[in-house]
């Protein structure tokens, strides 16, 4: 029996197969672009739902920027109450259907929200760090009151070495404790230095970033 021959048409003397990805290529070109297939449907929903969960964990002032739809709002809420695993489970997924709803302005300013407070947990995490950093170094080592004092002349330099000689003579954190895995124990001296050391260097961070913002207006001008 002879073939039948394939369904299609010419276009610019060449045979377009229908079906073919020629086929397909040239009417979506017709449409005015590519439809969103429906795995890339699924991507974006799952995507959607995921930046919802990430709203769960939103500071109140940066949502309260947002203004976000007050059903929506209400959803996170309810989310946020519910403890059972297979209820936030269908709870997010209704979270997904309504930010699928929202426009890509919206979005955007949510993603920058987030963005925002990962900063900024970041910038808090190296902040603390750099308390530590310096308390360990001025109860260790008698040099260390120096380059502090010159870096940061507003401390209240007897109280701080009132508080690192206390903490010298306090006795070490429970070895048999910190092997167990539980959190050492130090004297108060060794707390108040972290919170004498974090508030001077907060005070300095301030004052650099006014300057630095003065600096800034100053240019413009």
């Amino acid at each position: 029996m002879p073939r039948k021959p394939k369904k299609g048409y010419f276009v610019r003397g060449q045979f377009i197969a229908e079906g073919s990805p020629e086929d397909l290529e040239l009417k979506a070109q017709l449409k005015g672009g590519d439809e969103p297939s429906k795995t890339d449907l699924k991507r974006e929903s799952a995507q959607l739902q995921k930046t919802g969960e990430a709203l769960l964990t939103l500071r109140g002032d940066l949502m309260q920027r947002l203004q976000l739809p007050e059903k929506l709002v209400e959803a996170l809420g309810e989310a946020r109450r519910i403890t059972n695993f297979e209820g936030k489970r269908r709870q997010m997924q209704f979270v997904g259907k309504l930010m699928r709803g929202l426009d890509e302005d919206t979005l955007q300013a949510i993603r920058a929200a987030l963005d925002e407070q990962q900063q900024g947990s970041a910038g808090e995490a190296l902040a603390l760090h750099r308390a530590e950093q310096w308390r360990d170094r001025l109860i260790e080592s008698e040099e260390a009151l120096g380059p502090w004092l010159r870096a940061y002349p507003a401390t209240d330099t007897q109280q701080l070495r009132a508080l690192i000689r206390q903490a010298r003579k306090d006795p070490p954190p429970d070895a048999d404790a910190a092997a167990k895995g539980q959190a050492p124990r130090h004297g108060r001296a060794y707390r108040d230095i972290f919170q004498l050391v974090r508030e001077q260097l907060t005070r300095a961070d301030a004052a650099h970033d006014e300057a630095d913002s003065t600096a800034q207006d100053s240019d413009e001008h």
